[in-house]
């Protein structure tokens, strides 16, 4: 079957779910394509709880957050749904965190983020259940949110369909060339291509001769069973981040009873292809030790799901055309998107469309330093 596009997107997670949606509300003829069926749980867009926060080390990265809030807003308001859940947040610093406290200050003042600086004492007193070491710093940012992830790709995927978006899952792309993409069961001839692939990314770009230097972790998040949930509702925990080596973060019981929590970058190194789904003990354990002291009475594990992280170097976004390839864009969220999502769609259909767009994407170019310097040393603790 051969049919025509104006643009196709390859990847049907969150990002390139924004992307078709995006594309679709401004009128453009637009193909999604995803490998698996929609809604599948192999990569890093299902589950339920993602963290929305405006609490961030670069002011480019506050300054982004502060548009995905609007982003969100519009994805709310297209759809009719409450989708984002305002909780709070707190970052844990520690001390002498290997995330600087410092970084953190100076970004939210540069951007103008309102935050409350607190003491453990003044954390216990305000939040009973989180229990902290001495000299722990806190910042407490109003803002910080809950989002669900399977939900809103789902809903986007929805108001894509809605405004004449072709969707089609089961999909793996066999073949690009050009603006030319071939699945097992048709050929679509398009302007642009948008891939939005995750862990399945540098497979898409060997089309290209191009390669990204990716590492994939299978990480891994558990939930919680409280003897008294409602000592953990949302409004007596906000969402928190543990700011050390290793880094943690957590959420208040959200569409349950339960507590979810998980470390972040704790994984084993893996492919798309020969990932397990299976729980790690190990890392299972030492969440447990963690979260029973942060928070006791937070109860026994009671199942835990896997997912992807798709990381770069730096541990920054791609956003950008392929090199030689001015037809086709990457949009890679290294393990730290979602929160983003609308924003990312919006802005590679600015780019699928005009070439250009008002969010400040430089940083994600595809030949910065961390992407083709061999040497680069790789940094994920942000």
């Amino acid at each position: 079957m051969s049919e025509t596009a104006d643009v196709v997107v390859i990847g049907g997670g969150g990002l390139g779910s924004a992307t078709a949606w995006h594309l679709a509300r401004r009128g453009v003829d637009v193909v999604l394509l995803e490998r698996f069926a929609f809604g599948h749980k192999n990569g890093a867009s299902h589950d339920t709880s993602r963290i929305l926060r405006r609490s961030y080390h670069t002011p480019g990265y506050a300054n982004l957050a502060r548009e995905a809030y609007d982003d969100w807003a519009t994805l709310e308001g297209e759809s009719g749904e409450r989708l984002v859940t305002r909780t709070g947040g707190l970052d844990f610093f520690p001390p002498g965190a290997a995330i600087p406290a410092d970084d953190y200050l100076a970004s939210m003042d540069t951007s103008g983020v309102p935050y409350d600086r607190l003491t453990d004492r003044e954390v216990a007193a305000r939040w009973p259940a989180i229990t902290l070491p001495d000299g722990t710093l806190s910042i407490f940012q109003k803002d910080t949110s809950i989002v669900p992830a399977g939900r809103s790709t789902a809903t986007m995927q929805a108001l894509a369909r809605r405004r004449g978006a072709r969707l089609y899952d089961e999909s793996p792309v066999t073949g690009i060339r050009g603006g030319t993409v071939t699945t097992p069961d048709r050929t679509i001839s398009a302007r642009r291509v948008v891939i939005t692939a995750d862990a399945w990314t540098n497979d898409l770009l060997a089309h290209f001769g191009a390669r990204l230097p990716l590492t994939v972790l299978r990480e891994q998040v558990t939930y919680f069973a409280p003897e008294r949930p409602a000592g953990f509702g949302p409004d007596r925990l906000p969402v928190w981040i543990w700011m050390d080596d290793p880094s943690f973060y957590g959420f208040p019981t959200y569409e349950g009873p339960l507590v979810k929590a998980a470390q972040d970058c704790g994984g084993a190194v893996t492919t798309a292809e020969t990932r397990s789904f299976d729980t790690d003990p190990e890392g299972l354990k030492r969440l447990g030790n963690f979260v029973g002291g942060l928070l006791p009475g937070i109860g026994p594990p009671q199942h835990t799901v896997t997912c992807l992280y798709t990381l770069t170097p730096d541990r920054d976004f791609v956003i950008d055309a392929v090199p030689g390839h001015p037809e086709v864009y990457v949009g890679l969220g290294a393990a730290h998107a979602f929160k983003f999502a609308p924003t990312f769609g919006r802005v590679l259909a600015d780019l699928a469309t005009t070439g250009g767009t008002s969010s400040e994407v430089a940083p994600f170019a595809m030949d910065r330093p961390a992407l083709v310097d061999p040497d680069f040393r790789p940094t994920w603790l942000v």
